[in-house]
Order: C-alpha cells, then sequence, then structure tokens
C-alpha cells in the first residue's frame, strides 16, 4: 500500500497489511473487529486474560479523591504540558477505567482522545468518564495503529506484561516521527511485596532497565525522575511488612484510607510534583517517570 502523506494508516491484526480510511474492515482480507459491549475489540480472545472483572467497580470508586490517583494525574498533566506542546492526538494504552484520561481531558479540552485496554470491563468506566473520547479493546502488543498520535501513555501498565519491548516498540509505531511517550511504572524491585503479586506484576523496574528498554525501542529519553520519593520509607514499610494473608483476604485495602491521613499524604506527594515540575529530579522512589521522543528522521 502506497500511503498518502499525512494521514493515519491502520494495520490489520489480521493479515498485518497496512490501509488508510475511516473504517477498520481490512480491504486485503475482510478482517474486521468484533463489538464488545459497544467498543471495537482487536483482541476479543485475550479479553479474559487472567484478570478479576470485579476489579475494576470498586478500583473506579476508589480514585477520586485518593492521595496517589489524584497526584499522580497531576504529575501524567504537568510532564504532558512540559514536554509534549502542541500535542493534538493522544494515546492511553492501557487506560483501564478511564482515570487518567479523564485528567488529560480536563487540562487538554482539546485533543483527540484514544483510550484502549484489554479488558472490556474497565473499558465501560472509561467510556462514562470520557465519553468523547474513542475506546478500544486491543493487545498492546499488537496496537494497530501506524504515526497516528503525537503522544502515547502507558501508566502503570509496562509492568503488567512480560513482553514489554514489545509494547514500546508498538508505542513507537503508533506515534508519528517527533512524537512521543510518557510512562510511568513501579520502581525497584527489593519492593516487590504481596500487592504485586496480586496485581499479576511481571517487575518492579530499575531505572537503568527502563531507559536501556525505551532506548532499545527506538526513542532518546528527555527525562527521567523517581516519583513517591518523600514516601519512599512509607511505602517500604507498608509494603514488606505487610502479611501476605490480609492482603490475600482484602486486596482492595491498600486503596482504603482515612480521610486525614489520604490529605496528608496528598500534601506531601503534591509537594513532590512541584519540584519535579520545576525540573528537580529525584534519584530514588516507589514509582519512575519517563518521557521519551522518537527522533523524526530513522537513526
Amino acid at each position: 500500500m502506497v500511503a498518502s502523506p499525512g494521514a493515519p494508516v491502520k494495520r490489520c491484526p489480521g493479515c498485518s497489511a497496512r490501509f488508510q480510511g475511516a473504517e477498520w474492515s481490512c480491504p486485503a482480507c475482510g478482517w474486521a473487529p468484533e463489538v464488545l459491549d459497544g467498543v471495537p475489540a482487536f483482541a476479543p480472545e485475550l479479553s479474559r486474560d487472567g484478570y478479576e472483572a470485579a476489579f475494576f467497580a470498586p478500583l473506579a470508586e476508589a480514585e477520586p479523591g485518593h492521595f496517589w490517583f489524584e497526584v499522580r494525574n497531576r504529575l501524567v498533566v504537568d510532564a504532558l504540558r512540559r514536554h509534549f506542546a502542541g500535542t493534538e492526538r493522544f494515546l492511553e494504552v492501557g487506560c483501564g477505567t478511564g482515570f487518567v484520561l479523564a485528567g488529560v481531558r480536563r487540562a487538554f479540552p482539546g485533543w483527540a482522545l484514544t483510550g484502549t485496554d484489554l479488558f472490556p470491563e474497565g473499558l465501560r468506566f472509561a467510556r462514562r468518564r470520557v465519553p468523547e473520547a474513542a475506546l478500544f479493546q486491543m493487545d498492546a502488543r499488537r496496537i494497530p495503529f501506524e504515526a497516528e498520535f503525537d503522544v502515547a501513555g502507558a501508566f502503570d501498565v509496562l509492568e503488567h506484561v512480560e513482553e514489554d519491548e514489545a509494547v514500546l516498540a508498538e508505542m513507537r509505531r503508533a506515534v508519528r516521527p517527533g512524537g512521543g511517550i510518557l510512562v510511568t511504572v513501579p520502581q525497584h524491585p527489593r519492593l516487590w511485596g504481596p500487592m504485586d503479586d496480586l496485581a499479576r506484576h511481571r517487575r518492579r523496574y530499575t531505572r537503568g532497565e527502563l531507559v536501556a528498554k525505551v532506548e532499545r525501542a527506538g526513542f532518546r529519553v528527555e527525562r527521567v525522575t523517581s516519583f513517591v520519593s518523600l514516601l519512599l520509607p512509607l511505602m517500604a514499610a507498608s509494603r514488606l511488612l505487610r502479611p501476605r494473608r490480609r492482603v490475600e483476604a482484602d486486596p482492595m485495602a491498600e486503596l482504603r484510607i482515612a480521610p486525614a491521613a489520604n490529605r496528608v499524604l496528598a500534601l506531601v506527594l503534591d509537594a513532590e510534583r512541584r519540584l519535579i515540575e520545576r525540573g528537580l529530579s529525584f534519584p530514588a522512589g516507589g514509582s519512575l517517570l519517563l518521557a521519551a521522543r522518537r527522533p523524526r528522521t530513522a537513526p
């Protein structure tokens, strides 16, 4: 296929043919997505792949007002504003309930938003939160877009995928030359605890590991910093000392927090966010934030 200059290109999940147009029916093989709960599904066979559908409802209820989710949203918005000014089209890989996507919409109302997730149960909540976004059920290891987006984000997603480098390579394919990615991941393998097992994490990252994988995918790293740094001692104590049986009995316990404690933690984490916004990079923390750009020309 010869693509029209500047026009988005789709890649057929059925036969990998490249084509253009508003519709998803592949002109080469006739493949078309199934529709699951009103959402086009590119990988319906994986939509029940080992994750509890019942988790999304309590997660969607816990996110608003919770210090971690609220401050992470502000951190993401800060980084998008700082590193990707001029963005028009934004893709979130693994958008879950749409909480981050809704925060991006509020901050950048002119952007065209696309959200994807492996699990239709999460996308039901995303559709309510961001009704104007284009939503797809999708395997992040096979993103069917080429050079369509200015920025692609994956926020606490890569650690769930064994083939994380394949996801990064697909994100590179999905963004235009000169576009970029923004990702967050959990940091420090030694912080591994029962919640990582319960969340089906494959890894916690070191800074060097994340940077190396992003660079191998063909990006140029522009910024990397730890966050949840001021709260790292508290996080370490909570993760490493909590009995496994208690976590397994009540997997949502970590998301429930007394209002007074939530306010204090929000103030501390937001102070840290403001320092990051001003250019400070923390060397250690519970998580990593990385911004990288796809070169305009091939190396």
